[in-house]
């Protein structure tokens, strides 16, 4: 199946980042942060981009209580979330800055909505229950960590790792379900098959009952392009078809990254580096 190397949601996202669904994301924030909030309204969806990279996405964010979150989705354990996550809050608080008309050149200091980034696991690789990922660790110089850093928040959602969360927030249990189900059928029906299967299964169960039944052709298609993802990704490498990485180079230089660091942070070849610019400059 060739998967569409652009879309436009995630399950995450449809569940999670939708104004039809503030319910769901109080929930979400109050089990992550400890919290009891009652008024969906409090919330402000600030995710920046209708359209999601398949190797950079940026699925929820939101801005409440003085906080900004992000809230990513990965089915992968990676390392460079933290470097990711500095780069998505750049742009974000660009565009705070410029929505309340914020001078950064002035004298007085400017109060900007304080960083929280969380990672949600639900790999099939076991994976610790919670790992707080570092920038410093990146650091070439080991000297340097002391004075940098960003942080990511890994926490593994998948059924058995963090109970407590899953029981504090029901649409994420009941996302987890449907996650195992389509994991499950995979092993003896075909993608488009385990999906309608494990989607037909919620259903029956109640389990994201009344949003499975309103969105179920976009579910269905969503989940299949996201379990294809990694046969995909995997399909790039083999072929040595790059334009995945690409789009990362491309927005790593639109953040003012340079080759040198391109290339230590990121292990870009010269001639994905040499696309990338092309490209940016169309």
């Amino acid at each position: 199946m060739k998967i569409n190397r652009i879309y436009k949601d995630r399950l995450f996202c449809l569940l999670f980042g939708k104004e039809e669904y503030k319910e769901y994301i109080l929930s979400l924030y109050n089990a992550l942060c400890k919290t009891n909030h009652t008024d969906v309204n409090d919330i402000r969806i600030y995710t920046i981009d209708n359209v999601i990279y398949i190797e950079m996405k940026n699925d929820v964010s939101i801005l409440l209580d003085s906080y900004l979150h992000l809230w990513e989705q990965q089915s992968s354990y990676n390392p460079n979330m933290p470097l990711r996550g500095r780069m998505y809050f750049s742009r974000m608080y660009d565009r705070y800055i410029t929505e309340n008309a914020y001078n950064i050149y002035g004298t007085t200091l400017i109060k900007i909505p304080t960083p929280r980034y969380t990672v949600l696991y639900n790999g099939a690789k076991d994976e610790p229950a919670f790992v707080r990922l570092k920038l410093s660790d990146a650091f070439i110089h080991e000297d340097a960590s002391g004075d940098f850093e960003w942080t990511a928040d890994m926490i593994n959602i998948n059924i058995g790792k963090n109970d407590e969360l899953l029981n504090n927030c029901k649409p994420l249990k009941e996302y987890m379900i449907l996650v195992e189900q389509i994991r499950q059928n995979s092993k003896e029906m075909d993608v488009e098959e385990a999906v309608d299967a494990a989607v037909t299964y919620c259903i029956n169960h109640d389990i994201l009952r009344d949003f499975l039944i309103k969105h179920r052709a976009e579910v269905k298609d969503v989940c299949i392009t996201e379990f294809n993802e990694q046969v995909f990704i995997n399909g790039i490498k083999e072929d040595g078809i790059k334009e995945g990485r690409i789009d990362i180079l491309i927005d790593f230089f639109k953040n003012a990254g340079s080759e040198a660091d391109a290339k230590r942070l990121l292990n870009a070849s010269d001639d994905e580096i040499k696309a990338a610019k092309e490209q940016l400059m169309k």
